[in-house]
Formats: structure tokens, sequence, C-alpha cells
């Protein structure tokens, strides 16, 4: 499997898959399959991917730590992107089919619905993410600086649950809600699991090589 995930073919094919259902929204769009509301479905359906997307890359370091299978990592960047990428398609559904592009009209609907405010919110927040999502960006603002801003990720996740719980919340069906909830909680929890476990205690041994100040 390292090997298959090392693989040049890899990577595009990976991008492929991601664009599938992007594809499949174009040909409902062209096959008039959406049924009778099609730009609801549009908008619910990149929303939907954009936490899919979401739940994927948080699961990543996860699975490379219990897998062993280091090269998952070299996925997780464009991933990530196309999170960014189905918000994108999110937000511009309902500004183009629920708006009509009316700018003003945007400003006071953000400001009006609270599940809006937050739903957006959360873009604002992985804009920058998706902006420093290469090389040069690490080197620009250092590694550390640039891991601290990456961990924004985390509030992206409860600020798009928080987005779609409101939204299910008219109709009372909050049933994908637990589930995107308990997956994205179970991978957030394992990160706290693990940073207590590397945090430096009155209880643990000075690791080998680090010096003590008097």
């Amino acid at each position: 499997m390292q090997k298959l995930l090392l693989h040049p073919a890899a990577k595009p094919l990976v991008f492929l898959l991601c664009l599938l259902p992007f594809a499949w929204l174009c040909y409902g769009v062209l096959a008039d399959r959406l049924g009778a509301n099609p730009a609801e479905a549009l908008i619910r359906s990149a929303g939907d991917w954009t936490l899919r997307f979401l739940c994927i890359v948080l699961a990543v370091t996860p699975l490379r730590v219990f897998s062993g299978l280091t090269a998952l990592a070299r996925y997780r960047r464009m991933l990530g992107l196309f999170v960014y990428f189905y918000a994108v398609l999110h937000l511009l559904c309902y500004g183009v089919f629920d708006m009509d592009l009316d700018l003003a009209a945007i400003a006071k609907d953000i400001a009006k619905r609270p599940f809006i405010l937050v739903g957006f919110a959360a873009f604002v927040l992985l804009t920058p993410l998706a902006a420093t999502s290469f090389n040069r960006a690490i080197k620009w603002i250092g590694a550390r600086r640039w891991q601290w801003l990456h961990r924004l990720v985390y509030l992206v996740a409860g600020l798009g649950l928080l987005h779609f719980f409101w939204m299910r919340a008219g109709k009372n069906n909050f049933a994908e809600v637990f589930i995107y909830a308990g997956i994205i909680g179970v991978l957030l929890a394992w990160r706290v699991v693990q940073a207590l476990r590397r945090r430096p205690g009155p209880w643990r041994a000075p690791r080998a090589g680090v010096l003590t100040q008097k």
C-alpha cells in the first residue's frame, strides 16, 4: 500500500476521484436530475461535500499513525484544497441561485440569519489556510506560525457543524448532523489525547538530549 500511495499516478488519480462529486453535480444540472428544486440541491450538496472532505482531511493524520502509511501525508494538502473548493462552490451556489448575486442583499442576509453568518465565518477562516497551502508560504511565515495558523481548521470544523445544525434545525432533522458531529468529535478528541501525551509533566522523565537550565 505504501508503494501504491507513492506511485506517480496515485496523486492524479486521487485528484480525479475528488472531482467526481463536482462532475456528478454538473451532470445533474445538464440532465435535469436534481429534483424539483435544483438550486437547493446544488447548495446543499456542495455544503455536504465540504463537510465530508473536512472529515477526510482530519482523518489523514490518525490513519497515518495507526496504519504506519507515512505516504498519506502527501495527500493532506490537496485534500485540504478540495475542502476549500467545495466551500467556494457552496457559497457561489448560494450567491447565484438564492441571491441573484445581489451583494447588498447577501450582506443583509448574512447579518440577519445566524446560520449563514456562522457558515460565512467558517469560509473566511478557511481562506487563509487555502492561500498558504504551498511550500513558499511556509518559508515566508515560518513553520511554527504556519502550524498555528492551520490549526484554525479545528475552529472551521466546529463552525461548519454549527452551520449544518442550524440549517437542519428548521426541519428538525438532526440524523446527519449527529453523524458528522460524531466523526469530527472523535478525530478532534484523538488530537487532544495525543497533545496531552506529548505535554511534559512532573511525572515524566526528561527526554534524552534535553538540557535543563539552572
